[in-house]
C-alpha cells in the first residue's frame, strides 16, 4: 500500500498557544515530529497540513513539506481530509503535531494493521493503563476491544467498569488500554469521514473516533508496550525538554 503522513498542525493551540513553533530545544516542534514521521519505512512521503502562515515559513525553514488549508477547519481530521484529496496514495496517516517522541515503528504499524485486515477502513494504537490513577483520568482515552483487536468503544470514562474490586493492572492479558491517538485510513474512508456530520456519541464525549463506530465501521488497534508523552501543557514541553537535552548529552558523552 503506498501510504502518506498527514501532520495537522494549528497555531492556536487552546492549552498551549503556537505549540507548534516552541523552539527551546534549538529545533520547533513541529520538526521534532516531522523529523520522527521521516524515519519511517512505510511511508515515503511526509506533509505538514497547518492554516497559519508562521508555521508554514517554519517547515519550509528547515526543508518540510508543508500545505497551506482552510482556516474554519474543525478538527485535525477535517485538515487532513482537505490534504488527502490531492494525494495519489492508498492509505493516510494522521500523527499529531505534538508528538515529538513517537516511534516511526509506531507509524509502520498502524498501515500494516490496514494490510492485514482488508475489512477495516480505519487503524489505531493503544497502551496497558499502568495505574489506577490514569485509569480513572477523563483525559486518558480508553479503549475495549473484541478478541480479534477490533475496537469496540471509546471513552474518557474507566472502561470496562471493574465490578469485583480494583483492576489489575499488573495483569498482562487484562483489558485495560489506553488509546494513542495515531490514525491510518483508507484514503476514501477518510474523505467519507470528513464529509458526515458528528452523531451523539461523538458529541457527548468528544472523540472523533466514535463517528467510526457509529456508522458501524471497524477500527483495526495494534498493541505498543508502551506509549510516549505527547505535548499538552507547557509542563509537557518542559519536560520534553530536559529528555532531549539528557540524550543529547549522552550521546555527545
Amino acid at each position: 500500500m503506498r501510504s502518506a503522513i498527514v501532520i495537522p498542525a494549528r497555531y492556536a493551540s487552546t492549552r498551549l498557544r503556537a505549540k507548534p513553533l516552541l523552539r527551546s530545544t534549538g529545533k520547533y516542534l513541529i520538526q521534532h515530529v516531522y523529523e520522527r514521521a521521516c524515519q519511517s519505512r512505510r511511508s515515503r512521503l511526509v506533509l505538514v497540513a497547518t492554516d497559519d502562515p508562521r508555521i508554514v515559513a517554519a517547515v519550509q525553514s528547515f526543508g518540510g513539506d508543508v500545505v497551506l488549508t482552510r482556516d474554519d477547519h474543525v478538527s485535525g481530521t477535517d485538515r487532513v481530509a482537505e490534504v488527502a484529496r490531492d494525494l495519489e496514495v492508498d492509505v493516510i496517516v494522521n500523527l499529531q503535531g505534538d508528538e515529538p517522541e513517537i516511534e516511526p515503528e509506531a507509524l509502520d504499524l498502524v498501515v500494516e494493521l490496514l494490510e492485514r485486515d482488508s475489512e477495516a477502513p480505519m487503524a489505531t494504537l493503544a497502551t496497558p493503563i499502568a495505574n489506577c490513577d490514569q485509569w480513572l483520568d477523563p483525559n486518558c482515552v480508553k479503549v475495549v476491544c473484541d478478541d480479534s483487536g477490533r475496537a469496540l468503544y471509546f471513552s474518557r470514562s474507566p472502561i470496562p467498569h471493574c465490578r469485583d474490586g480494583q483492576p489489575d493492572f499488573s495483569d498482562p492479558s487484562a483489558p485495560y488500554l489506553q488509546h494513542v491517538g495515531v490514525y491510518a485510513y483508507h484514503r476514501e474512508f477518510l474523505l467519507q469521514l470528513a464529509a458526515t456530520p458528528p452523531g451523539p456519541l461523538e458529541l457527548s464525549e468528544k472523540l472523533e473516533q466514535l463517528r467510526v463506530l457509529s456508522l458501524g465501521q471497524r477500527i483495526r488497534v495494534g498493541l505498543l508496550s508502551e506509549a510516549n508523552a505527547g505535548v499538552d501543557s507547557l509542563h509537557d514541553y518542559e519536560s520534553f525538554v530536559r529528555r532531549y537535552r539528557r540524550q543529547r548529552m549522552t550521546a555527545a558523552a
